[in-house]
């Protein structure tokens, strides 16, 4: 066989044709080419030759690709999440136990004597009230939830991973919380716990406890927060097909959820049916939601801003808020970022994050405090438009009158007989808390209104009035109990301050 320059490539050795390849890296091609002029100058008779030294190109291309890619540092973690520093457990656990004690002896009685939970399907236990924040993650499928949760709490190669990749690989509500050992405890065990705040989910069935799964181990950042990993969005598949409520059961988490987490990543910012329905569920809350852009180092710098202001275009009709909501632009894993790319803006966003997750740490007996009282309110409208109900029904009655029809006329118009205008003349009650009117059609066709007493007729010689004890919990005890932790707390450093981030994060949407 004759071979000279002019000779091509893959005529002397047809498995080394790859060397051509226009997308091959630069230094590759070099290799590929310096082989190529060798090959050429060498006699006929030397095709084997050629053939070995393909296989030991490949076999060190091979051996090079199997090296482990560098981790990154993680030391800003523990920082600004303050991880190092004691807690005060005891003046904490002191403060949950007088709002414990206020809710059972204020609050409580008021929401069974009316029926509340009958009303607003949200009953709280006493679970919910020691529980500690809970950071939801939701978004579409594989874009990075499970992998920043790895990457928050370090789990990075351990056995106790949560697993992912490229495929739909989360089917399951995973609720990562803190245990004295590492286990896993199954859905139906934490609805039956009444110890944890699970309990409400029985309501969702057993299809949907079998989806639930429960991972505990010791770790700082569990000591103070709670983690749910959600499945993943995927618009081609219907609801129905999932056996179980899932906006329902997204709904119960995200009513409870301290801070929400909204990831994408640059190739799904497409919005969907499922991905528009859970924005709906999120309308009014947006104080707790952040909105996540992952793997932003895959993009170049041009790219990344193209991907930025589509992923604003695609939900600016979903979030109806005067400013938007915070977004962070960054790469949630454990491995260091691209080169050439914007490595220092990708940390100071990861540590604007990691400052959000500490503050909803370092204010949740605040907020706690702040959502017993928020639900005290409604407890409190919520009797007033009972005993308003309860008082025009009596006051139309007479000896000749069918009460059902009578009652049905004040259900069907209320405003005919002011039974919302009534109670807007009362002490601390705005219109923008009243429930929805309808509300109290569906409410009194399962609880026939003779079940309900006056609340002049709610009064006890030994136990008082339950209206002005829940008044007396809203105006007094609560704030006074709000004021009590934050004279107690010390002014400390800022975590830009200790890791040098070079600005102070500001949370715009801090809950109060």
């Amino acid at each position: 066989m004759d071979i000279s320059p002019s000779t091509s490539w893959p005529s002397v050795c047809p498995t080394s044709s790859f060397c051509m390849h226009s997308n091959l890296p630069g230094l590759v091609y070099i290799v590929c080419e310096t082989i190529r002029v060798l090959l050429a100058a060498i006699m006929k008779g030397t095709v084997s030759i050629c053939c070995l030294l393909t296989l030991l190109f490949l076999q060190a291309t091979a051996e090079v690709e199997e090296f482990d890619p560098v981790l990154r540092d993680r030391s800003h973690i523990d920082e600004t999440l303050r991880l190092a520093t004691e807690e005060k457990a005891a003046d904490y656990a002191a403060a949950i136990q007088k709002l414990r004690k206020i809710y059972h002896s204020s609050i409580k009685p008021m929401e069974q004597a009316y029926k509340y939970n009958e009303l607003r399907q949200h009953e709280i236990s006493d679970g919910e009230i020691t529980s500690k924040p809970m950071v939801l993650f939701l978004g579409p499928w594989s874009v990075g939830k499970s992998s920043m949760i790895n990457y928050l709490l370090g789990l990075h190669d351990s056995p106790y991973q949560l697993y992912t990749g490229a495929e739909p690989t989360t089917s399951e509500f995973t609720v990562i919380m803190h245990g004295e050992k590492i286990r896993s405890v199954e859905g139906i065990v934490m609805a039956a716990d009444s110890s944890r705040s699970f309990s409400p989910l029985e309501k969702f069935g057993q299809n949907f406890l079998e989806k639930l799964i429960g991972i505990e181990m010791p770790h700082k950042l569990l000591e103070r927060v709670t983690f749910v990993d959600t499945p993943g969005i995927i618009e081609n598949r219907k609801q129905q097909e999932r056996g179980y409520p899932f906006n329902d059961v997204c709904q119960w988490f995200i009513d409870r959820a301290d801070l929400i987490f909204v990831v994408f990543d640059p190739t799904k910012l497409d919005v969907g049916l499922e991905l528009e329905m859970l924005f709906r569920q999120l309308k009014g809350r947006e104080s707790q939601i952040r909105i996540i852009l992952n793997k932003a180092d895959n993009l170049a710098t041009q790219d990344l801003m193209r991907v930025y202001g589509a992923l604003f275009w695609s939900l600016a009709p979903l979030i109806n808020v005067t400013e938007p909501p915070r977004v962070y632009v960054s790469s949630f894993w454990p491995y260091d970022y691209a080169p050439d790319t914007s490595r220092e803006l990708f940390k100071r966003e990861e540590i604007s994050l990691l400052e959000d997750l500490n503050q909803v740490i370092e204010n949740r007996m605040e907020n706690k405090i702040a959502f017993i009282r928020q639900h005290a309110i409604r407890v409190r409208i919520h009797a007033l438009l009972v005993d308003r109900y309860v008082q025009t029904f009596k006051e139309k009655m007479s000896f000749f009158s069918d009460p059902e029809l009578v009652f049905q006329e004040i259900v069907d118009e209320p405003d005919k007989f002011y039974i919302f205008k009534s109670i807007l003349a009362k002490t601390n009650v705005s219109k923008f808390d009243l429930p929805n009117r309808d509300a109290y059609r569906d409410f009194f066709g399962i609880n026939p209104i003779t079940n309900f007493k006056p609340l002049t007729s709610q009064c006890s010689y030994i136990g008082g009035c339950l209206l002005d004890k829940i008044e007396k919990a809203i105006t007094n005890e609560l704030p006074a109990l709000l004021s009590g932790i934050n004279s107690g707390k010390q002014p400390g450093l800022s975590s830009c301050e200790v890791t040098g981030c070079g600005e102070k994060p500001k949370n715009r949407y801090r809950k109060n």
